[in-house]
């Protein structure tokens, strides 16, 4: 029976607490406040036991809500206590440490040797020269992306901002991203949000991304509207376009913005209606088929004036992003580049099974596409980005080495604005201002300081990228293959990329010399009429 009571001893406390303030108490302001705490808690206890909608209330009344206040800080109880240096979640410790040191200008070295396990399996390293070069120019690592069907080609740098939206991210941040890249020349993707007055203050290299809602340039009907796209477009801030089949935080998946999280400001950059839910499609009506995708890209190229268009996505069924191979050699028509999101996940929130099992890894996605391209006789055509979980100068080389000709970031430069990694991007309530909308939390985030540094941050990992190539006897990224980094593969063998990776031939998929059967199958599978698998 005792046992059975245990639970209600805090309350029962509570009338003991108002029994010994009442006792003592002689009148005056603290004796007011000493009773009127154990009467507040005696009410709430009366209330936990009365409610039906928590079950663990109605058995534990008072100390039943310690549950909630813990869940409520226990991100920031496991982040500055409990986790370790080399613990993701999803980035570490280490790596949050390494963006904020070179964001705030302090020294990123490290002492005593790494922390890191170099026996333990997937360890990777690039191999150094005996006859290293003098270090770069950091300021040369760019590349031009338009091919020959482009008018208007965009020399971007090698490392740049991801794509983040105004609605997602506050106002605060985009002033504060974009005049960052405005001062380290380097572009700024707008996300799938539009183009708002806040991408446009601090004159900022933009990259327009145009997702399936169309925002920016939609019909009342949430249509395309190619008279809106082509008054935005012409921009000359606006550097290229970029059309979003899917991201990474959650192919395959449309998107909702509650009518009450639509701002007058937000509506008026969408150009969506005020009060309603503001959707996001699954997919395009623009086109249903990849040759009408194709149609898409020259119509978009015509209305911007001749700038880079090309497309972003996390790769799903190979043989999709394989018709829209065999769409680009059957029109003649080749996009500039494309923009490789890793299943990683990204800024955006989304369903936990979409995020831990929907959508290619980054790496995996990186290295079908480039091989494909190269299968088809493409690659020398088009560019290739690659966003997913990029915070190193050594993210940056890897990536560059599996196949892509730049990087992205997205998380790594909301860590240089200050995001403190609390998981509560969704929730409006961001503890640093960095994804709410919330006017008051908004307020903590300095619009020059925290520019400077996302400067900062991009350009230190350039340079100690400059450092790391020149160390392997490199002159610049181009230069980087699958030679030259390393991964364990076991206890005892370590193997460069070239042989741990596939790597296909220059057409071999037109030829049909390629020696991997996935590729061969799925080519087969592909059409350019259409985005399903001929069975």
């Amino acid at each position: 029976m005792l046992a059975r009571l245990s639970r209600f001893v805090f309350f029962a406390l509570c009338f003991g607490l108002l029994w010994l303030s009442v006792g003592m108490t002689h009148g005056g302001f603290w004796g007011i406040v000493a009773v009127a705490i154990p009467v507040l808690l005696i009410m709430l206890g009366i209330y936990d036991l009365t409610q039906t909608q928590h079950a663990l209330l109605r058995n534990y009344p008072v100390i039943g809500h310690v549950r909630w206040l813990v869940e409520m800080i226990r991100p920031e109880i496991r982040q500055y206590l409990l986790e370790a240096d080399d613990e993701a979640t999803p980035f570490t410790r280490a790596q949050r440490s390494l963006v904020y040191r070179r964001a705030k200008g302090v020294s990123s070295d490290h002492p005593f040797g790494t922390i890191m396990d170099v026996y333990k399996d997937d360890y990777e390293f690039i191999q150094h020269s005996m006859r290293p070069v003098d270090a770069p120019d950091p300021k040369s690592f760019r590349i031009t992306i338009g091919n020959d069907q482009c008018a208007q080609p965009y020399s971007a740098s090698i490392l740049n901002i991801s794509a983040m939206s105004f609605g997602s991210l506050s106002a605060a941040a985009i002033r504060a991203l974009n005049k960052g890249a405005a001062m380290g020349n380097f572009y700024h993707d707008t996300g799938e949000g539009s183009i708002s007055r806040y991408h446009r203050e601090g004159g900022g290299d933009l990259v327009w991304e145009l997702g399936s809602g169309y925002f920016g340039c939609r019909t009342d009907q949430g249509m395309f509207d190619p008279d809106r796209f082509a008054s935005q477009a012409g921009s000359a801030q606006v550097k290229m376009i970029e059309i979003k089949l899917s991201q990474g935080a959650k192919p395959g998946h449309g998107g909702i913005l509650p009518a009450q999280k639509v701002t007058p400001e937000i509506a008026e950059t969408r150009g969506v209606p005020l009060g309603q839910d503001c959707i996001s499609p699954a997919r395009h009506s623009a086109f249903s088929t990849p040759t009408e995708m194709m149609a898409f890209i020259t119509q978009l190229r015509q209305l911007s004036g001749g700038k880079p268009v090309g497309f972003k996505l996390c790769i799903g069924h190979p043989w999709e992003f394989m018709a829209i191979v065999k769409a680009m050699l059957a029109t003649g028509v080749v996009p500039d580049f494309i923009v490789v999101d890793g299943g990683e996940g990204g800024t955006g929130a989304a369903p936990v099974e979409f995020s831990d099992h929907i959508g290619t890894p980054l790496r995996e996605g990186l290295l079908f596409v480039h091989n494909t391209l190269v299968g088809a006789g493409l690659r020398e055509q088009i560019r290739i980005g690659a966003a997913g979980r990029i915070v190193s100068a050594f993210d940056v080389a890897t990536v560059i080495a599996i196949g892509a000709d730049w990087a992205n970031a997205a998380r790594g430069f909301m860590f240089a604005l200050g995001c403190i990694q609390s998981l509560s991007c969704h929730t409006n309530k961001c503890p640093t201002g960095v994804a709410t909308q919330d006017p008051l939390r908004q307020r903590a985030l300095v619009v020059p300081d925290k520019a400077e540094r996302v400067r900062r941050f991009h350009d230190r990992t350039v340079h100690v990228l400059a450092d790391m190539l020149a160390a392997s006897g490199l002159s610049h990224p181009d230069e980087l293959g699958p030679h030259h980094l390393f991964r364990r593969v076991s206890d005892t063998q370590v193997l460069p990329f070239d042989e741990v990776l596939t790597f296909l031939k220059p057409g071999s998929l037109i030829d049909d010399s390629a020696p991997f059967p996935y590729y061969r199958s799925n080519w087969d599978r592909a059409r350019a009429e259409r985005f399903g698998a001929v069975m």
